[in-house]
């Protein structure tokens, strides 16, 4: 009976992380640092340094496009879509917001931000209509939100105040995520909480996080969620990115409490957490400058896929295959189940 106990263990074991890399394939080499990602027609869309913006076709990787949007060396960490056109903002003053139309690819400055402290961390559509974006406070330490409404953008009033050093990271314009109900933030540094807005009204609540936080390098880097209940939270600190406690949480209640997961058994710092289409949460695939890492169980466990580095963002493009980017270079993972 043992035996049979064990064996079954085992098996389960196995089954529980079969995951493997079968491939990986760089489609992309070049001098740039990629930090946020979009699909549409068959093609990964990037925006990065050096003021870059382009696709590669995933059905025949030659045929690539790459556009710079400014004379300006601009750096874009953000990236989101509608139906017509790509966004994106350069990080540091004056941000700049680029909207691309997508069958010419002509491109134009829509709205800006001049205040010095502008520095756009994440961007992201609930639908075609509405997104919003997020930058580093002002000196009063108000939430400082950008609304796309009704086909143009605008400063989105609220009146949430920051606490001394929370800010928020431009790690992989994946702090930011929705559901038909809800708009969650994560933030970082010397707080990291999940601000969570209601579509319906447009109020928020704050929920504190048990994720490391304290100093500036600490926090919540990346969230998804899957429907109006379950999260997943990831980060840690770049500047110790092998430190691992307290990195990973997630939450079954849409945000109202979280639960660490794997602390002192995960990979460390991540800078990059996505829900697996089609799972509802249980598969999730994470990126850290130091490795690919996969889950199975919700986040609960983890298991390192990939030694491969400085990889900062990742998309899911089908039920097993990932398209990854960061510095230098973007490739598709084939994972074998």
């Amino acid at each position: 009976m043992k035996k049979i106990f064990s064996i079954l263990f085992l098996s389960v074991g196995l089954t529980a992380f079969s995951q493997q890399v079968e491939s990986l394939e760089t489609i992309l080499n070049d001098k740039i640092s990629i930090r946020a990602l979009e699909l549409y027609d068959n093609k990964v869309w990037y925006s990065g340094t050096d003021s870059k913006f382009g696709f590669v076709d995933l059905k025949d990787y030659k045929n690539q496009k790459q556009i710079k949007l400014s004379e300006d060396k601009l750096q874009f960490r953000t990236l989101a879509q509608n139906k017509t056109s790509f966004y994106a903002i350069n990080i540091e003053s004056p941000g700049r917001f680029f909207s691309i139309d997508k069958k010419t690819l002509e491109s134009q400055v829509v709205f800006k931000d001049t205040a010095k402290t502008a520095f756009y961390d994440a961007l992201h559509f609930i639908n075609d209509k509405i997104a919003y974006t997020f930058s580093d406070a002002d000196k009063d330490q108000m939430l400082k939100l950008a609304i796309y409404k009704e086909g143009t953008w605008s400063m989105f009033k609220n009146n949430i105040k920051l606490n001394e050093g929370e800010a928020a990271f431009a790690a992989s314009n994946t702090n930011i995520s929705s559901s038909k109900k809800y708009l969650w933030i994560a933030t970082g540094g010397k707080a990291s909480r999940i601000l969570r807005m209601n579509l319906k009204d447009e109020k928020f609540e704050i929920f504190n996080t048990p994720v490391v936080q304290g100093e500036s390098s600490q926090g919540i880097y990346s969230i998804d969620f899957f429907e109006d209940r379950f999260g997943i939270a990831a980060g840690g600190d770049y500047t110790k990115q092998d430190a691992n406690v307290n990195n990973i949480a997630t939450t079954y209640d849409g945000g109202e409490s979280w639960q660490i997961q794997a602390s002192g058994q995960n990979a460390g710092y991540t800078t990059c957490v996505k829900i697996k289409p089609g799972s509802k949460g249980k598969e999730v695939i994470a990126v850290g400058d130091k490795h690919i890492s996969y889950s199975s169980d919700f986040g609960k466990t983890w298991k390192k896929i990939s030694d491969e580095k400085a990889f900062f963002v990742c998309q899911w493009i089908d039920d097993n295959h990932v398209v990854l980017a960061g510095n230098s270079r973007i490739a598709v993972m084939k994972l074998k189940f």
